[in-house]
Formats: structure tokens, C-alpha cells, sequence
């Protein structure tokens, strides 16, 4: 038997907008009744399909009551006795019959709005429902129109918002592109529900790593953490399961093959690749990479604060265009980083010995010399009080560089250091 032209069109309908057939019946049957009830305004109506002649069905409903006081929708049991015999009892409902060939242009009008709107509000919940489970998922977007510095993509039959805060400035796309971006959420509002993705969040480069490396695909290898400066660096940190797999290595890739991939699709953006470590001190030496650290000590374990020594001439490179690598390393590791040059430690030592040599005796003042850089090991006491001294000194802002993971980096205060920003 071959279906009505009713049923094709549901059918049709239901697969055009990805929703289910039975909401389209739905809808159908809300439009006829609200087409109907201009026509057969007093009366109790009701529809439903019939699957068997492929048709929606209108009725009007009456009560049966002992004594009718409203004929338009009461039937007395009387009447009802008399229509449908002994089985009809007070309180019953029955169904008469209406005609919706002649209801008119007007009432057909109608059905067709109420048809559109319960499917385009169907259509609306289907995608927040399938979206909403997608957060984090990497999907590819085709550039579609531009709208005050935000970006409409096209994925599939749903149109996303990419914002402006959500993308990179080292990156410019022209209508027609294609481009790869995170599910970030999605909003409701009064327009439908509101996708909205993202080629600054984090979960982009991880996703990414996870297409590009089948060691961290199968769970070989972990990634412990991962910060990005969109559009300038990035640093991931992983972890390997297997002694006999190098976490760093297999990202990387043979001759860089695969960090080279993620790198072209995040159009340039450099991106460090460091162990990830229990040990914290481990952990933030790798984190400051690509600069050589010669020594880390903890200055406070309660407030996360570790004091990180480099060469005079890796400085520059470890706090990084305008404190970009201190910071992303600070960041990634959740340690509040005291960055300074050996030639800073060296003055803030000897200082500090030289204010606590002043006081020697009462009778004759010490001489005010200036000690050589080996009079710290002359005494051992007073080597030993020094070195305490330097260590609870070792905090202050104002001897080096302080980034914690949602700060900036602080100008160092010795004398013959640059900033970042002017080295840059």
C-alpha cells in the first residue's frame, strides 16, 4: 500500500530538518486544530492523525452530563443512550465528526505558520541537545559571514558563532574557508540556541595532539596540561605510561613531523613540548624551557613560590616576549615563579651579608668594603646566616621577575637588566 501524500510529506519534512516524524504529526495536528477553531469557535475540539487513510481527523468533543447547561460542549445521557445505547454513562466524553476540507485560505494560512513554528522550535531543541553533549569536540567550520568582528561558520546544517575573543590574532580567513575549531557551549536565546567555538581554548591544541599522536590517542601517552598565548606560544605538558616510550619524543614526531602539523594548523604558533613531573621543582625546570635553568628552590611550599635561577644571558629567553614564556610556565605548573639572572642572585647575597657584617662590635664600626664574591665561605656562621638571609629574601618583587599563574611578569629592579619588552 503506498502512502498518502500527507505521510510523504512528513516524512519528507522530518528528514529535511533532522527531527523526528512524530513531531511533524505533532505539528500538524496542533496546525489543523488552531485552523479549526475560527470555524468552530464554541465547541471542545480535537485532532489526530490516522496512519491508516493518512489523514488528520478533526472532532469536536462533548460531555455527557445528567443535564446539559452548555449544548456546545454536553451531550445529555438521554442522547447519548439514544446514539451509542446502554454502554454511554455520566462523564463519558464523545466524538462528533468535523469537516476541514471547506475551513478556508485564512484557516490554512494559519496551519501553515503553526506548522513552520512547531517545527522550527523541534528543530532549535534538536540542535542544543546535540551540541551540548559535543563540548570539546573538534569539528571543521566553513566561513560563511562576518558580523562585527565575529566570525559565522557553517557546520553542517547549523550556523556557530566564532567571537572575536575566541580567535587568535596571528590568523585572517576570507569567506569560504575552512577551518578546524572547539565546541565551546551553547547558549539559548530568543534567536534558538547559540553554538559558540573557539580557536583559543586550550581543549584546541589538545584535541589537536590527539589527532596527531597515536601514543596519545591510545593512552600511551598523557597530557597533563596545556596553555596557549593564541597566536604566539603554547606550552603542553605529558606524561607517559611506559618507561620505554619518551613522552616528548613521540609528540614531536620524526624530524618534527607531527608537532609540525599542529603548528601549521594553529598558523605558526610555537609550542613547547615539556615533561611532566610529581616532582615540582622537576616539573618547573622543564616548564621554563626553552631556557636553562642552573638552579629552583622553593621559597614558600603553602603560597607556591619558587625562586628560579638562570645564566645572565638565557634571562631574556626565560621571561619571553613581553613575560609570555615566565608566565605560560606559571601558569601550566600553578607555582608562582621568581625569575632572576645569576648576576642578580650574586648582588642580592652579597647585600644581604654585607648588612649583616655591619654590626661586628660596638667599639669600632667595620670598615666599609665592599667583600669579594668567596667572603660568604671566610665564616661559616656568618655564611651560614647569609645564606639564610638570601633564601628569606628570596621573595621579594623587587629582587627579580614574579609571575604567578594569573599574573604578569614584574620588571626586575637590578641594575643592568632590561625588561622583556625591551630585549624583545
Amino acid at each position: 500500500m503506498s502512502s498518502s501524500p500527507l505521510q510523504q510529506f512528513i516524512e519528507a519534512l522530518a528528514k529535511e530538518k533532522g527531527i523526528e516524524p512524530q513531531i511533524v504529526v505533532a505539528a500538524l495536528e496542533d496546525a489543523v486544530l488552531a485552523a479549526s477553531r475560527k470555524r468552530y469557535k464554541d465547541e471542545l475540539l480535537r485532532t489526530r492523525f490516522n496512519p491508516d487513510t493518512g489523514e488528520i481527523e478533526l472532532c469536536a468533543v462533548k460531555h455527557i452530563v445528567a443535564e446539559v447547561t452548555e449544548p456546545a460542549t454536553q451531550i445529555s445521557i438521554e442522547e447519548a443512550h439514544e446514539l451509542y445505547g446502554d454502554e454511554a454513562e455520566v462523564d463519558m466524553e464523545v466524538e462528533f465528526p468535523r469537516r476541514t476540507e471547506d475551513l478556508g485560505r485564512i484557516a490554512a494560512q494559519t496551519a501553515k505558520q503553526v506548522i513552520f513554528q512547531k517545527v522550527r522550535e523541534a528543530e532549535r531543541e534538536n540542535v542544543y541537545n546535540e551540541y551540548s553533549d559535543r563540548v570539546g569536540e573538534v569539528l571543521t567550520g566553513t566561513v560563511k559571514r562576518f558580523e562585527q568582528g565575529d566570525i559565522v561558520l557553517e557546520i553542517g546544517r547549523v550556523e556557530t558563532l566564532l567571537p572575536r575573543k575566541e580567535q587568535s590574532r596571528a590568523e585572517n580567513y576570507n569567506v569560504g574557508d575552512r577551518i578546524r575549531v572547539v565546541v565551546k557551549g551553547v547558549t539559548r536565546s530568543t534567536k534558538g540556541p547559540q553554538v559558540i567555538v573557539s580557536r583559543t581554548d586550550p581543549a584546541l591544541l589538545i584535541k589537536l595532539f590527539e589527532q596527531e599522536v597515536p601514543e596519545i590517542y591510545d593512552g600511551t601517552v598523557m597530557i597533563r596540561g596545556a596553555v596557549r598565548g593564541a597566536g604566539d606560544r603554547a606550552k603542553v605538558a605529558v606524561f607517559s605510561r611506559e618507561r620505554d616510550v619518551d613522552p616528548v619524543g613521540a609528540c614531536v614526531g620524526m624530524k618534527g613531523t607531527r608537532v609540525q602539523a599542529i603548528i601549521r594548523e594553529l598558523r605558526g604558533e610555537k609550542i613547547d613540548i615539556v615533561e611532566w613531573s610529581e616532582d615540582s621543582v622537576l616539573f618547573v625546570t622543564n616548564a621554563i624551557s626553552p631556557a636553562k635553568v642552573q638552579r629552583v628552590t622553593i621559597v614558600d611550599d603553602a603560597e607556591r613560590v619558587m625562586e628560579v635561577v638562570v645564566e645572565d644571558k638565557q634571562l631574556s629567553l626565560a621571561i619571553g616576549k613581553k613575560g609570555q614564556n615566565v608566565r605560560l610556565a606559571a601558569k601550566l605548573t600553578g607555582w608562582r615563579i621568581d625569575i632572576k639572572s645569576e648576576e642578580e642572585k650574586r648582588r642580592e647575597v652579597e647585600a644581604q651579608f654585607f648588612d649583616l657584617a655591619l654590626p661586628a662590635t660596638d667599639t669600632e664600626p667595620a670598615p666599609a668594603v665592599e667583600p669579594e664574591a668567596g667572603a660568604a665561605a671566610e665564616g661559616p656562621a656568618e655564611a651560614a646566616e647569609g645564606a639564610a638571609g638570601a633564601e628569606d629574601a628570596a621573595g621579594d618583587a623587587a629582587a627579580g621577575a614574579v609571575v604567578g599563574p594569573a599574573a604578569d611578569v614584574l620588571v626586575p629592579a637590578a641594575e643592568g637588566t632590561s625588561t622583556g619588552s625591551e630585549r624583545e
